[in-house]
């Protein structure tokens, strides 16, 4: 195989952080069910937090207050954004000491439309830089520049005081390889159109406290396919996520979040293979019955096909806490924890993370620190930026 295609897709894996050690360590010995079992998808980036406030929270956002990165935790929050308008950038150094010239950068917005409608945007980006490209005998084929991004639009409208829903279309870019050939066969960008629905509930207990719950379905579209063998195609990162939150305003200058997120991939699991007695244990007769699959069956089946049953759909589900301290509206610290079970990606980490808001601006910074020794994650040790620009015509 060109070993150029090679280097790109080990990248990605690295990259994105949801390609752990312990998944390539299959150990047959295991019961099926039991062993490592990793969903993988295409385009992992948009499940990537793009913002450091989230980053800091163990990845919690799907109940977070609306702000200008609802669009890609929950599109049914913009309704309830509290101003007229708010752009948000975020700019993450991507394994620096492995390349210096990958990043990931994500931009984002709403604007209301009227009391009860707000459209948002977001354009997610990533890129591993220049790499150079030879053939197997070593000659020098040039540089080209692998890169991943998508274009989203929101529309959210509130449906009572309480609760409000939303919908957002994407189109997704995904360009690996530049039109390599591989192994005599020729490859492609991979184009995709998805879209997400939320729905978001968000209520005062009393003058001090709020509660949020929120749920939303994204990434749901047609298939990623590299080549003209759709045999080869790859599934988007369907994704359902559930999500809650807590304020309490504990006087006129403190206040205190608590977070909580549940996250599953809509995306069926691959079944499993048993020497000893050549069987495929799963949903599916084998990789080929599996990579056949439709979005859509695959989506529907996921909470039902996993090869060790209940036990194992359970261990499908990732776990997202955060608790987040401001003062005066001002100054804000935040720690969360991300819990993925050790056969399904062993992601995790503690996150820590500052805010600091002056009039128009916001600027928050996270920190993400591994506490397992197997935990893979490019933003380890890394500090994500984020800058946010709101705009209020009533002030």
């Amino acid at each position: 195989m060109n070993n150029i295609f090679l280097k790109s897709i080990v990248l990605l894996a690295v990259a994105t952080g949801f390609a752990s050690v312990a998944h390539a360590q299959y150990d047959n010995d295991k019961i099926v069910g039991q062993s490592n079992n990793y969903i993988s998808t295409g385009i992992p980036i948009l499940l990537i937090a793009p913002d450091a406030i989230s980053g800091a929270l163990g990845d919690a956002g799907a109940a977070y207050e609306p702000n200008a990165y609802s669009n890609h935790w929950n599109n049914a929050k913009l309704a309830f954004a509290p101003i007229d308008m708010a752009i948000s950038t975020t700019y993450t150094p991507w394994l620096r000491k492995l390349d210096s010239e990958m990043n990931f950068l994500y931009l984002g917005g709403y604007k209301r439309i009227n009391r009860r409608s707000t459209v948002g945007f977001s354009l997610t980006y990533f890129t591993m830089g220049d790499i150079q490209h030879t053939d197997l005998d070593g000659n020098d084929q040039g540089l080209f520049k692998p890169n991943e991004f998508a274009v989203d639009v929101s529309y959210s409208m509130k449906l009572s005081d309480y609760l409000s829903i939303g919908a957002t279309g994407r189109f997704i870019h995904d360009d690996l390889t530049q039109g390599l050939t591989v192994q005599d066969q020729s490859t492609k960008a991979a184009n995709a159109l998805a879209a997400d629905v939320g729905l978001y509930y968000q209520r005062d207990i009393n003058r001090d406290q709020q509660v949020a719950g929120a749920l939303t379905i994204s990434n749901l579209g047609n298939k990623l396919s590299y080549s003209d063998d759709a045999a080869e195609s790859e599934f988007l990162p369907a994704n359902l996520r559930l999500g809650a939150r807590y304020s309490y305003d504990i006087d006129e200058y403190n206040r205190i979040n608590v977070l909580l997120d549940l996250n599953k991939l809509l995306v069926p699991t691959p079944p499993q293979f048993n020497p000893d007695d050549s069987t495929w244990y799963g949903s599916y007769d084998d990789m080929t019955d599996y990579r056949s699959t439709s979005s859509v069956m695959g989506a529907l089946r996921s909470f039902n096909d996993a090869p060790g049953g209940l036990s194992e759909e359970l261990r499908e589900i990732s776990l997202s806490l955060g608790t987040e301290y401001w003062y005066s509206n001002a100054l804000a610290a935040r720690l969360g924890y991300f819990y993925e079970h050790k056969t399904k990606g062993a992601r995790q980490y503690l996150t820590l993370g500052v805010g600091f808001r002056y009039k128009k601006m916001a600027v928050d910074l996270s920190y993400l620190l591994p506490t397992t020794s197997f935990s893979t994650n490019p933003l380890a040790n890394t500090v994500r930026v984020s800058l946010t620009l709101n705009f209020d015509k009533s002030k």
